[in-house]
């Protein structure tokens, strides 16, 4: 993926999860492709001291974004109030994303929980 950096999250030199996101230097509009903790050391700050580092590692980004299934009330709450995003814009049958990602079609609901996702931004640098 053009643009995709990854990040080992490391604690006490043990890897307990990674990142990928997805920079975009002409528009410095990013994505956060995937955020993971172990779940042995979740609701530990992991999480949150991360995504610091990853905001002070692209100072020049001006939005952040994400999308996070429906029923993911930890991610919500995470991303929410713990990151600073909001959440622009919920995908469902009757409103689907109308950019699914490269080779596929929009969500068929196929799996259990994909038929519905938020939409989350950051908005950085008083961008509009």
């Amino acid at each position: 993926m053009p643009g995709a950096e990854s990040w080992h999250i490391q604690r006490n030199g043990e890897t307990v999860g990674g990142v990928i996101v997805n920079i975009n230097k002409e528009t410095q509009h990013n994505q956060v492709e995937l955020l993971f903790i172990d779940p042995a050391h979740h609701s530990q700050g992991i999480g949150q001291a991360a995504w610091k580092a990853i905001e002070a590692s692209y100072p020049e980004t001006r939005v952040w974004e994400l999308v996070t299934p429906y029923f993911e009330q930890r991610n919500i709450h995470f991303y929410v109030n713990k990151c600073g995003f909001h959440i622009v814009e919920f995908y469902n049958q009757y409103h689907p994303d109308p950019h699914p990602p490269e080779g596929e079609e929009e969500t068929t609901g196929d799996i259990p929980g994909t038929e519905a996702f938020f939409r989350f931004e950051k908005v950085m640098h008083g961008e509009p």
